[in-house]
């Protein structure tokens, strides 16, 4: 896709996001690669929910600023750690969505045993143990669950999901704040019963856990 079709795209699913409450304020980050050498991201300090195509940073594999004027995140370790290690993945979501970090905040894990849309297209969900944002700890601590998940709840933090594309990433990151609702709501009225095993075996099988095909 051509950078200004990718700067759009990441224009509209930071609205999607907004819009969904998934984030507030300036909150969240949204990437994905431009070439080999260079990814575009959102800027720090700014809604993504009204993002305007110029806004969007091109930055190397390191987190350095190629081009633009706004702020680079201090969360853009937790983005190139991930496109380091995942040569499939094309863009990486960070939010904070209520329920699922809700979730995190209380040490909770999301089973991907429940729900066939969280076996298919959730995959398991990490849980990443707490690391001081922007700081070495985050890639450290997520890095050694990246070759087996493409969901990850990060403790007392947010979520952060990985795409095949901007759209994918995205909906990745809507389905988990679904399946978390659902599963609360099942808590509450007595608790959740797991999808039969063949069901879920068969589920697996098909969405290749932590794959992106």
């Amino acid at each position: 896709m051509p950078e200004l079709q990718l700067r759009g795209a990441i224009c509209e699913v930071g609205r999607r996001l907004w819009q969904c409450g998934l984030i507030g304020g300036a909150e969240g980050n949204i990437s994905c690669r431009l070439s080999p050498r260079q990814l575009l991201i959102t800027p720090s300090g700014v809604s993504k929910g009204h993002l305007k195509p110029n806004d969007i940073l091109i930055i190397d594999l390191k987190g350095q600023l190629v081009k633009g004027e706004g702020k680079v995140s201090s969360e853009v370790k937790l983005h190139t750690v991930i496109y380091a290690n995942r040569s499939d993945c094309q863009a990486v979501v960070h939010a904070h969505p209520p329920v699922a970090t809700g979730f995190a905040l209380a040490g909770e894990e999301i089973p991907d045993n429940l729900l066939p849309e969280s076996a298919y297209v959730l995959g398991s969900v990490a849980t990443v143990p707490f690391s001081m944002p922007g700081t070495q700890e985050v890639p450290d601590r997520i890095e050694p669950l990246l070759e087996g998940y493409k969901t990850f709840l990060l403790a007392s933090h947010g979520a952060a999901v990985m795409g095949k594309d901007l759209h994918d990433a995205c909906y990745r990151m809507e389905t988990l704040e679904r399946v978390a609702t659902v599963i609360l709501h099942a808590k509450a009225l007595g608790g959740a019963k797991p999808l039969p095993e063949k069901a879920f075996d068969y589920l697996l099988e098909n969405a290749l856990n932590g794959s992106l095909n």
